[in-house]
């Protein structure tokens, strides 16, 4: 078995559910008492989420490598980071630990190309969703089309994520304005929905919707078990 290295904390609201699938997931594989061998480092989230909040691009990464420094040594084979937004520092996780780091994009493109899906809507941070570094890599490396919401939704979507979601409140309102908005998606062509913060899945699942969802934390989650016990 690998050992799982995590970059947490990023909120650490999903930072635990990403330990309890991955654990959950390894016993679904090997069953009894086997669980993940995995190492944590998480992150303070408040000056994180500030510097996020004023475009501090430069403290946003100083914080994530510093973070990331933690797992050197520890014995991690491959480093997830449990966050679609901080995806931002991969390659400079990559580089600074010489772990590899396994994308949360390539998780989720894999699963969209094996449904047979071309076209998908993206929901996550406003930062994330007017980058390119997870949208770029999922229209260069899995020749998908991915369509964003309009300013004022982007403004909502990040909103609930920082004011709520990462802050534990699951506000059924909320939810109602995220369907709205996948709807739209929709109407535009989306032919699926991917859950591009590692909040979302608190508010969102894919009983709430006629339309897939792609839950990009449980198929980041799951890549890794596969790749810990050698079935990736």
């Amino acid at each position: 078995m690998k050992t799982i290295g995590l970059i947490g904390g990023v909120s650490w609201e999903s930072s635990a559910e990403y330990y309890r699938l991955i654990n959950e997931m390894t016993k679904e594989r090997l069953g009894g008492l086997y669980s993940s061998e995995c190492v944590m480092s998480s992150l303070n989230f408040a000056p994180v989420a500030e510097a996020i909040r004023t475009g501090d691009n430069e403290t946003y990464r100083k914080h994530v490598l510093h973070c990331a420094e933690r797992l050197k040594g520890t014995g991690a084979d491959l480093i997830l980071i449990c966050s679609n937004t901080t995806h931002a520092f991969a390659k400079d996780v990559e580089t600074l630990t010489g772990i590899p780091v396994l994308h949360i994009a390539d998780a989720v493109g894999k699963a969209i190309k094996e449904k047979g899906l071309k076209t998908v809507g993206l929901l996550g941070t406003r930062k994330l969703m007017e980058a390119d570094y997870v949208r770029g890599r999922l229209e260069k490396n899995w020749g998908l089309t991915v369509l964003i919401p309009d300013e004022n939704d982007r403004k909502t979507i990040d909103r609930v994520i920082f004011d709520e979601l990462c802050q534990g409140k699951v506000i059924d309102a909320s939810r109602t304005l995220y369907l709205k908005i996948m709807d739209k998606l929709a109407g535009s062509g989306a032919e699926g929905i991917i859950l591009g913060c590692t909040e979302i899945p608190m508010l969102v699942k894919q009983e709430n919707t006629p339309l897939t969802v792609f839950d990009s934390l449980e198929l980041h989650a799951r890549t890794a078990v596969n790749l810990a016990l050698d079935e990736g």
